[in-house]
C-alpha cells in the first residue's frame, strides 16, 4: 500500500480523497494555486505544497509542477480527483515514466475511450448497445446530408473531441442540417481545438442513466449499478438518483453484467462510468468517463461502499475488496449540485462566506469544502457543495433531501438552492416522470 499520496485537485474532492487516505493510514498532500492558500483541503491534508499562480493552466493543468511536488514531498502517487487532469492520457504517461503511480485507468484506456469515435467503436466491439449512427467522422456537408436521410431526422451533430454540450447541435429536418453542422464544427475547433464531428439519431425523450463499474485491472469487472441523471441544464447535471426510478431489477441485471464483462475484457483499472441514453426500454451508449464521477456519493449511499478508497486499493495492485455478489443495493439516495450561482441567469457568484452551516442528521451528507470566512475564488468551477440524502425508499430520500435543503445555511453569496426547493414541489419531480429536456422546459417557463 502507498504511504502517501498527493492529490492533483481542489475543493470538495480534493478533501473527500483526504478524508478516504485518512481512514485508511495513508498521509496526503495537497497541491494549490496562490488562491487557494486558505482553502480546506490545504487546511486537513497532512502537507500542502503551493504549485502556483491563479490560472488553471500555471497550477492544477502544469505536469511539471504537480510531479515535482511529488519529487519533494515523496508522494508515490496521484490521485486527480475529477476534471482538471483526470482523463489526461499525456498526464498519466508523464506520472509514470517518472516512476509514479497514477491512480486511475491506463492511459491507452483515457485516450481509447477519450475519442468519441474510437469509443463507440469499442463499445460495439465489447458487445454495449449504441445509439444508431455515422461510421466515423462526418467530413462535410454532403456527407452529413446522406448520413441523415439514411437515418432519418432528427439527428445530433457532435464534436469527437467534446463534453459538456460544446460542439453539438441538432437538425430536426433537412433545412436544418447545414447550419447546425458548421456550427457544430466552428464551436469544436474553437472549444478544443479539433473541428471533426460525428452524427447519431437523435432520440426524442431519453433518460441519462449510467453504470458505475470497477476493473481490477486484471480482467475482473462489477458494477455497482445505474444512477439517473436526466435533471440537467446545457448537458450539465444538477440532480442525481440512484436506483434510477425508471429502471426495473431485470433491467439493471442485464445492462450491469454487458458493462461488467466490458470492463474485464478491457483489462480497465479503477473506477469508471460508462453512460448511456435510455428509452423505451432500450439503452444507448453514449460515452465512457475514465474517472470518478462528481455524483460518485449516490452510489456510495446504496452499496455501502467507498469509492476512492477502492480506487487507492487497485491502483495498489490489491484488486477489489467485493464481489458482484456482494454487491446488494439497500434504499435509495439522491444528490444536488450546489453552485455558486445567481438565478435565474445561473452567473457566476464568487465571493466571502459570512455564515455557513451544514445540514445533518439520520441520512444527510454533505460533501464541501466551505466554511466560515472563506471566500470564493472566481477563477474555477462553480460547484461549492454537494448535498446526498439517503432514505429505506425514494419518498423518503425526497422528504430528507427537502428537510436538510431547509437546514443548509450559505451566506454572503448567491447559491443554486433556491432551484431545488421549487423543483422538490413539482409533481414530475416527485413522481421521477422526467428526460433529459425536462428541466430545460421547466426554466424556460419558470425562471426569467
Amino acid at each position: 500500500m502507498f504511504e502517501k499520496i498527493l492529490i492533483a485537485n481542489r475543493g470538495e474532492i480534493a478533501l473527500r480523497v483526504v478524508r478516504a487516505c485518512r481512514e485508511m493510514g495513508i498521509k496526503s498532500v495537497a497541491v494549490h494555486s496562490t488562491a487557494d492558500a486558505d482553502a480546506m483541503h490545504v487546511r486537513m491534508a497532512d502537507e500542502a505544497v503551493c504549485i502556483g499562480p491563479n490560472p488553471s493552466s500555471q497550477s492544477y493543468l502544469s505536469f511539471p509542477s504537480i510531479i515535482s511536488a511529488c519529487e519533494i514531498t515523496g508522494a508515490q502517487a496521484i490521485h486527480p480527483g475529477y476534471g482538471f487532469l483526470s482523463e489526461n492520457a499525456a498526464f498519466v504517461q508523464a506520472v509514470e515514466d517518472h516512476g509514479l503511480t497514477f491512480i486511475g485507468p491506463s492511459a491507452e484506456h483515457i485516450r481509447q475511450m477519450g475519442d468519441k469515435i474510437t469509443a463507440k467503436d469499442t463499445a460495439k466491439i465489447l458487445g454495449i448497445p449504441v445509439v444508431p449512427g455515422s461510421a466515423g467522422g462526418v467530413p462535410d456537408l454532403g456527407t452529413a446530408k446522406r448520413v441523415a436521410a439514411e437515418m432519418g431526422y432528427p439527428v445530433i451533430i457532435k464534436a469527437t473531441a467534446g463534453g459538456g454540450g460544446r460542439g453539438m447541435k441538432v437538425a430536426k429536418s433537412e433545412k436544418e442540417i447545414e447550419t447546425a453542422f458548421l456550427t457544430a464544427r466552428s464551436e469544436a475547433k474553437a472549444a478544443f481545438g479539433n473541428d471533426e464531428v460525428y452524427m447519431e439519431k437523435y432520440l426524442q425523450k431519453p433518460r441519462h442513466i449510467e453504470i458505475q463499474v470497477f476493473g481490477d485491472g486484471m480482467g475482473k469487472g462489477v458494477h455497482l449499478g445505474e444512477r439517473d441523471c436526466s435533471l440537467q441544464r446545457r448537458h450539465q447535471k444538477v440532480f442525481e438518483e440512484a436506483p434510477g426510478p425508471c429502471i426495473t431489477p431485470e433491467e439493471r441485471a442485464r445492462i450491469g453484467k454487458i458493462c461488467a464483462d466490458a470492463i474485464g475484457k478491457m483489462g480497465y483499472s479503477g473506477a469508471g462510468t460508462i453512460e448511456f441514453l435510455y428509452e423505451d426500454g432500450e439503452f444507448y451508449f453514449i460515452e465512457m468517463n475514465t474517472r470518478l464521477q462528481v455524483e460518485h456519493p449516490v452510489t456510495e449511499s446504496i452499496f455501502g461502499q467507498d469509492l476512492v478508497r477502492e480506487q487507492i486499493r487497485v491502483a495498489a495492485g490489491l484488486g477489489l475488496s467485493f464481489t458482484q455478489d456482494d454487491l446488494k443495493i439497500n434504499g435509495h439516495s439522491i444528490e444536488v449540485r450546489i453552485n455558486a450561482e445567481r438565478l435565474p441567469n445561473f452567473a457566476p457568484c464568487p465571493g466571502k462566506i459570512t455564515q455557513y452551516h451544514a445540514p445533518g442528521g439520520l441520512g444527510v451528507r454533505m460533501d464541501s469544502a466551505l466554511y466560515d470566512g472563506y471566500r470564493i475564488p472566481p477563477y474555477y468551477d462553480s460547484l461549492i457543495g454537494k448535498l446526498i440524502v439517503h432514505g429505506r425508499d425514494r419518498p423518503e430520500a425526497l422528504a430528507r433531501l427537502k428537510r436538510a435543503l431547509g437546514e443548509l445555511i450559505v451566506d454572503g453569496i448567491d447559491t443554486t438552492v433556491p432551484l431545488f426547493h421549487a423543483l422538490l414541489e413539482e409533481p414530475d419531480v416527485l413522481s421521477g416522470n422526467y428526460n433529459i429536456h425536462w428541466l430545460e422546459k421547466w426554466l424556460e417557463a419558470n425562471l426569467h
